[in-house]
């Protein structure tokens, strides 16, 4: 589609860039290469079934382990395998609270879900509105707002996250604030660089020179065409969000003890980690890794589809 603006001779069409193909089509055709890579096609099935599980944890988890009315200390240390009063088996064993294990790894997966999730949706958001505002207004705008972001891009994100997490407080809210920070600048370097090359295409000087609101012209006609790398980007920052969350909270500025992370399990199974207790730490250790790894693999499989060198 494009639009449309009134000359003296009438209405004069706006140039846009046409979809070549349907948005079914589309989809198909990048399912169709996606799916050459049976890796990554398992790590996007691994995904999904850890964001069921982990978000069906009240249903699929044997315990509630932040339910401390529910939790029996004689069943502390109980190593995997074993049966506690419960009546069920603790598959990946108990804690030194007697929480079993698994459903503390399912809770903790849900919780990395959602500050990852929620981090990565903001970042992104943020991240575009200073990435386009820079590139279609250039100038005195552009030096400005990119030197801000080259500053920010300039510090670890774990050290900005660290400074964020000790002003603001605990809590799953924060740490989303904190990692929206420290993450947006990698979204708006990426959106900056896109949308420069685009903004110098027909289409969009076309679109500049009718009376198109501005926030039209970002957003149907130069938003639509940075958006395969961000979704990259996108990817692999859900995947640090996460990561990040568990270091800040391994080393307790992250989440409260209340709050179920798997950065706290692993926290509180390390200092068992040269006793016969390795269990404590090991499982949420190796939960953490392959969610972080089959993230990224995906996102590794959807650069490729995406890059137009690649193309059909």
């Amino acid at each position: 589609m494009s639009d449309t603006t009134l000359s003296e001779g009438g209405p004069v069409p706006v140039p846009s860039a046409p979809p070549a193909e349907t948005r079914a089509t589309r989809l198909r055709h990048f399912w169709d290469d996606y799916r050459r890579a049976p890796m990554a096609v398992a790590a996007l099935g691994l995904v999904v079934l850890m964001l069921l599980l982990s978000f069906g944890a009240p249903l699929v988890a044997p315990q509630d382990p932040y339910d401390m009315a529910a939790l029996d200390y004689a069943d502390a240390f109980l190593r995997p395998g074993e049966t506690g009063s419960g009546g069920y088996v603790h598959l990946l064993g108990t804690d030194n609270a007697g929480r079993d294990m698994l459903s503390a790894i399912l809770y903790g997966l849900k919780t990395s879900f959602v500050i990852g999730l929620s981090a990565g949706a903001l970042a992104l958001a943020l991240g575009i509105s200073v990435g386009l505002t820079a590139a279609y207004f250039g100038s005195r705008v552009e030096a400005l707002l990119m030197r801000v972001v080259d500053l920010q891009l300039s510090m670890p994100a774990i050290l900005l996250a660290l400074v964020l997490v000790a002003v603001l407080g605990q809590g799953v809210a924060q740490i989303v604030l904190a990692l929206v920070v420290a993450q947006y600048a990698y979204f708006a370097r990426t959106t900056h660089g896109a949308a420069t090359a685009e903004r110098r295409k027909d289409y969009i000087e076309a679109a500049r020179s009718t009376p198109l609101p501005t926030h039209r012209v970002l957003l149907r006609h130069l938003l639509p065409n940075v958006m395969p790398p961000l979704i990259v980007v996108a990817t692999v920052q859900v995947a640090s969000a996460i990561a990040l969350e568990a270091t800040l909270s391994f080393l307790g500025v992250g989440l409260p003890l209340t709050e179920p992370s798997l950065g706290s399990l692993i926290s509180n199974g390390f200092k068992y980690i040269h006793t016969d207790r390795t269990w404590l730490s090991i499982y949420p250790g190796v939960a953490l890794m392959v969610t972080v790894v089959a993230i990224n693999l995906v996102g590794d499989q959807v650069r490729t589809v995406l890059d137009p060198r690649n193309s059909r």
